[in-house]
């Protein structure tokens, strides 16, 4: 595969990073930390515009029809400027989902399994409604769609990432709409590529953000990115960021051409439904891992300064440890790889 990206897709990507540093400043987003509703309406319209919820909905059906290859270039961005709000569920149902098509914000639960724990819900005052997504163990079984007012759901009152409201939902949860006809291993799939794009996105802004620190940071008459020590440091972090988004976009071309899938299935000896879910998990535990060691490694960077709330390598660190506890952990989706082994 040619990871480099088309003239079309440099464009795409262009265009939604000077929409983004427009309407989505991180100094703008940061003024809503910790608050019920993070989302900025003006901003959440604009994203809509662009066409960012409608990206993977056909053009036949009023979308853009793009597929996920670009939805990663698009996602990458919203990752590098720590966008608040549903973006990877609503982007992801929006193909099935007209509602989220138009920009209406949707979440996305895994359904309950046997722990204790109550499930959560990002963005409770943002959000619409809720799908109730089999676990991945449970792909064949339907989605369900619940109404958020239909739902008992207490506020977490201080969530690790500020910018990711939280809710506690009470159990069972209603019975809801049965999603008929709808792909849940396919959407799972979708849902897991963007996420891992987001966090492609914050591994390659947290280096970026350290290395300039680096250059201007000087120590003993010299900037401090001229010791070997953070040369290695963020020399490490980058490899991570391209390995990470290398297998992301990978993941992406092969859930989009059922070709490339058959060919490369064929080569590897597995189905085409095996070598998909290789792929994508995969792809998000490399991702998941680049974001949170970058991120890490950007808070080393900046020594003291790196463990301050006014420096906002912390809130990347946040954000990547929400996205990969979500839609596949580390331990599940090892488990996965480990049965297509």
């Amino acid at each position: 595969m040619d990871f480099d990206l088309s003239d079309d897709q440099r464009a795409l990507k262009d265009g939604i990073a000077t929409l983004l540093d427009g309407v989505l400043p991180l100094e703008a987003t940061r003024s809503a930390e910790h608050r019920a509703d993070v989302v900025d309406p003006t901003a959440w319209a604009a994203l809509a515009e662009a066409g960012v919820f409608s990206l993977l909905v056909p053009e036949s059906d009023g979308g853009v029809g793009f597929g996920l290859a670009e939805g990663t270039v698009v996602f990458e961005e919203l990752g590098r400027v720590l966008a608040p709000g549903p973006l990877v569920a609503t982007t992801a149902l929006a193909p099935v989902l007209p509602a989220a098509a138009e920009g209406i914000a949707h979440a996305v639960i895994d359904a309950p399994g046997r722990s204790a724990a109550p499930p959560l819900l990002e963005h409770p005052a943002t959000c619409a409604a809720v799908v109730v997504l089999p676990r991945i163990e449970q792909v064949a079984e339907e989605a369900v769609l619940v109404p958020v007012g239909d739902l008992s759901a207490t506020p977490v009152e201080r969530s690790l990432d500020p910018l990711t409201p939280l809710a506690s939902l009470a159990t069972p949860l209603p019975v809801g709409t049965p999603l008929e006809g709808i792909d849940t291993a396919a959407l799972r799939q979708r849902i897991m590529v963007l996420a891992a794009a987001t966090q492609v996105g914050i591994a390659g802004e947290v280096v970026a953000i350290a290395t300039e620190y680096a250059k201007g940071r000087e120590q003993f008459g010299r900037p401090i990115g001229g010791f070997q020590a953070i040369k290695h440091l963020l020399a490490d972090a980058l490899a991570r960021t391209e390995l990470a988004r290398a297998a992301v976009q990978s993941a992406a071309v092969i859930l989009d051409d059922p070709l490339v899938a058959e060919r490369e299935a064929d080569t590897l000896s597995l189905s085409t439904v095996q070598l998909r879910w290789r792929a994508v998990a995969g792809a998000k535990l490399l991702a998941d891992d680049a974001a949170i060691t970058n991120a890490r490694t950007a808070i080393q960077v900046h020594g003291g300064m790196g463990f301050t709330w006014e420096v906002p390598v912390h809130l990347y660190l946040k954000r990547s440890r929400v996205l990969a506890s979500s839609f596949g952990t580390r331990s599940e989706l090892a488990d996965l790889l480990a049965a297509l082994a």
